[in-house]
């Protein structure tokens, strides 16, 4: 009887793994002595071999079947976590296109994939535990807080089938999961300090446990950096806390909340001569910025019956902006004025934003003969408001000062309410083959008020706009032999023109006037699986139509001067191949283990992004480069882990008539580059410590071209850096 007890406890956790869900698990097997109950199980609802893996078909709330997923493990990753070094840590998702804007004083750095654009996340909806971090999805999507990578447990990736279930965005779904607290200790505390490069030091606490049924985690993250260019320092503490308790088996409650306090002093934008004669100059030293963030969110998770789930975050955010600069071209020099003896003036601008936004989910398994079926159903109700001041005199001095000298010039107040249902159905036709069609139900409303202050004249202006509509979505899964699958997607996408994209900051920029929506379709088909956990692979074809794409031309005005106009450059088409490969040499030569695991991956994108229609047709979209390749080697041991990262990254342009050069620096080419990083740490007991070298080769080059801040102008991307870091587990 004992034998048999052990088999069936045995063949009970087997089964209760191969299921996929996360949740916590308990197996019970019931005999003539009473009950026998297993310690509780975590399971996880995705496959990740060395860092890297994907989601099954259902994880939590969400319907996964069909789509294009990647699950990056953060701790299974060697890189600059000190920095957010995204080009490290996010690298092995094919396709991502990073802008490098930490020496312009933004360590957050955007991303993009497939030719959309990268720059501050705009077509990527970002999450943080399933909730948004950005102002307003609709409204201002830019991204500025972005929790530090030492806090986060795992990054969720959904490339363009995120519509659905998530919102418009073309790009997809990007969601930075927080570790959570222990859950068999009552306290656990890890710190981690890092210096480095340029000035760098880095801090970093956290603490978590579990009491009763409390469980608690929080993190304090302080971060000083002088920059890699002259006047470029930054000062940034970012802390984090969350509670979760469990009422009973059935009901669960969470608070937590995120919040960002920086102070960030803006070297500006370079043009092409500049950059090439010094990529570490700075032309501007009187430039300064502040982003607080504060994020507050409670969620619900209700198990409502044994197949019925119930998940309801509401989130509440407010931040700001505010600048003081010099907003002029990097060839008009910012100097003392010789009859005063002092600097000009300079040019005040503040954003203000809060938001409120309620998501509720509901998933539901059901038979359907002899298979599991499981539909997905959710609301969303957002407020967002958002307010912009411009071009009020400063002060004029150097310092950290946003003093208004009178009043702004231009004001501006937004607002957002959105209102959207959707549900998915994955409809398993056999054990293998699985469907599954989804619709979401969008209502947006917005309001726009502008006063506007020209030649000692006030001008107001209050416009209203209602607009409803109903995006489709299809996803194909079909199971191979073993753990190789094929699946497939097809969904549309939308989105608005938003607020930065109408009035853009700063004053080297015109907007045209009768800017569309872009409306977008996303395809994707593709075949993942792995070889006896020796190899891992995922290779797709992607295929993107975009509409009323919105980008800059450069046009001159009565004068001759030149000057870029916002406007939709028509439509564009994004095709191409995403790959990403993974070998374990020891295992598949069958090496002796104890030597330890060497692993070869690459992550490889061609994108051909091109416009169909318009003036620029047979044009390469603006940051679409054709080719993103990452390819990397690891060894890792029971102590020791290092890692070897090439990024190759082809040329690309900032604006859609593909200038070259232009006495202009918002416009022209962004050249290829290639950069190598190296990375290693070493575990001993509680102690961890890491080092590692970014940009072996100081490869010299840039990412972006941008018409406001940080710039105006180029902004170089980081030379050689090196830094080193000690941890302790108590």
């Amino acid at each position: 009887m004992k034998l048999l007890k052990n088999i069936l406890l045995k063949a009970g956790l087997i089964l209760i793994i191969s299921q996929g869900f996360l949740l916590p698990c308990v197996a019970q097997i019931k005999d003539t002595a009473g009950i026998i109950s297993m310690k509780e199980v975590l399971v996880v609802g995705y496959k990740a071999m060395n860092g890297i893996g994907h989601f099954s078909e259902v994880n939590g709330n969400i319907i996964y079947a069909g789509k294009k997923t990647e699950v990056i493990e953060v701790d299974s990753i060697d890189a600059n976590k000190a920095i957010n070094n995204t080009r490290q840590i996010l690298g092995r998702v094919p396709g991502l296109n990073i802008v490098e804007s930490e020496t312009g004083g933004f360590v957050a750095n955007g991303i993009g994939v497939r030719g959309l654009n990268p720059v501050q996340s705009l077509e990527i909806d970002i999450r943080q535990n399933g909730y948004n971090v950005a102002a307003d999805v609709y409204g201002y999507n830019e991204t500025y807080y972005l929790p530090p990578m030492e806090a986060v447990a795992r990054v969720e990736v959904i490339k363009g089938a995120a519509t659905i279930q998530y919102g418009p965005q073309l790009g997809g779904m990007v969601n930075y999961v927080i570790k959570e607290g222990s859950k068999t200790k009552s306290i656990d505390y890890n710190t981690m300090q890092t210096v480095g490069s340029n000035g760098l030091f880095n801090s970093y606490h956290a603490a978590g446990g579990t009491y009763k049924k409390l469980n608690y985690f929080g993190f304090v993250n302080f971060r000083t950096l002088d920059g890699w260019r002259k006047n470029s320092q930054q000062q940034q503490l970012t802390g984090y806390g969350k509670i979760s308790y469990r009422l009973n088996d059935k009901v669960s409650l969470g608070l937590e909340y995120s919040l960002l306090r920086n102070r960030i002093k803006m070297p500006g934008g370079l043009n092409d001569g500049q950059f090439e004669a010094d990529s570490k100059a700075s032309v501007r030293s009187r430039n300064w910025l502040k982003s607080p963030w504060n994020v507050l969110s409670a969620s619900l998770n209700y198990n409502m019956r044994e197949h019925t789930s119930l998940q309801v975050k509401s989130t509440f955010l407010s931040g700001e902006r505010s600048l003081v600069w010099v907003n002029k071209l990097p060839n008009e020099p910012d100097e003392v004025n010789p009859q005063t003896g002092e600097f000009n003036n300079r040019e005040t601008d503040k954003e203000l934003m809060k938001s409120i936004a309620t998501e509720a989910r509901i998933i539901h398994t059901y038979q359907t003969g002899n298979v599991s079926n499981t539909i997905a159903a959710g609301v969303r109700f957002a407020v967002a408001r958002f307010s912009r001041k411009e071009e009020a005199v400063g002060t004029k001095g150097s310092n950290f000062d946003f003093t208004v000298l009178g009043d702004y010039e231009e004001k501006f107040h937004f607002s957002t309410t959105n209102f959207s249902l959707f549900a998915e159905n994955c409809m398993k036709l056999t054990n293998r083959f699985s469907i599954t069609p989804g619709i979401r139900f969008e209502s947006l409303e917005s309001e726009a008020e502008a006063e506007v202050e020209a030649n000692g004249v006030e001008k107001e202006t209050e416009t209203e706009n209602a607009k409803s509509f109903v995006l489709l979505g299809l996803g194909l899964q079909y199971k191979l032999s073993g753990s190789a699958g094929l699946y497939g997607n097809l969904s549309q996408s939308y989105r608005p023109v938003d607020y930065a994209q109408m009035v853009p900051l700063g004053n080297v920029s015109k907007v045209d006037s009768n800017l569309k929506d872009p409306r977008g379709l996303n395809t994707d088909i593709g075949i993942r699986g792995s070889v006896q956990n020796f190899f891992n692979y995922d290779i797709s074809i992607f295929y993107l139509i975009y509409n009323n794409r919105i980008g800059l031309v450069n046009k001159t005005d009565e004068n001759g001067m030149p000057y870029t106009l916002r406007a939709n450059t028509d439509k564009s088409i994004h095709k191409g191949i995403e790959s990403y490969l993974e070998l374990n040499i020891i295992k598949v030569l069958q090496w002796n283990k104890n030597i330890g695991n060497v692993s070869i991956y690459n992550s490889f994108a061609y994108t051909h992004a091109t416009y169909t229609k318009g003036i620029f047709k047979n044009n390469s979209v603006e940051y679409a480069p054709k080719i993103i390749n990452r390819l990397g080697i690891t060894y890792a041991n029971k102590m020791l882990t290092t890692s070897f990262q090439i990024s190759n990254q082809s040329k690309a342009f900032g604006d859609a008539a593909n200038t070259e050069r232009s006495i202009n620096p918002i416009v022209g080419a962004i050249p290829g580059y290639n950069v190598l990083d190296w990375s290693l740490s070493v575990a001993y007991k509680k102690m961890k410590f890491r080092t590692g070298v970014n940009n072996i080769g100081n490869s010299k080059y840039f990412t972006q071209r941008t018409d406001e801040y940080p710039g105006p102008g180029i902004i170089p991307s980081a030379g050689r850096s090196f830094y080193a870091g000690f941890g302790y587990n108590l």
